[in-house]
């Protein structure tokens, strides 16, 4: 059986390649993969995705959202901070915490936009 999905002449065209090349050479693609892998584990994906729509959220009311204990909150708080991917600030006994930018919200938006989406058409 042939596959279906590969090139049946080998043709390429040079100025796209270099483009591509000169872009993928300027972008450190293990941080991003870094901060994918992060985000690829479903609790810590609730967990950013809850601080989507909110400006900051405490870690009880986060624990309580995922409906996961407060231990394993923080543990999964602490690791979206040391990724640079949330922030956090304390106020007397409580810790508050919040997405590092605008861009992360929307980057985690689009992909429940893009589940929301798939979910529709396979319907």
């Amino acid at each position: 059986m042939k596959n279906q999905d590969t090139c049946e002449i080998f043709c390429y065209d040079e100025d796209k390649v270099n483009r591509v090349r000169e872009k993928l050479s300027k972008n450190d693609f293990q941080d991003m993969a870094q901060i994918f892998k992060v985000l690829a584990d479903h609790t810590r994906l609730k967990v950013a995705y809850a601080l989507c729509d909110e400006d900051e959220l405490c870690v009880c009311d986060v624990a309580n959202i995922i409906g996961s204990s407060m231990a394993a909150t923080s543990h999964h708080l602490r690791l979206l901070r040391n990724m640079g991917i949330a922030n956090y600030r304390k106020e007397g006994k409580l810790v508050f915490y919040s997405l590092e930018d605008e861009q992360l919200r929307q980057m985690i938006r689009l992909a429940i936009e893009h589940q929301d989406h798939n979910t529709l058409v396979t319907k």
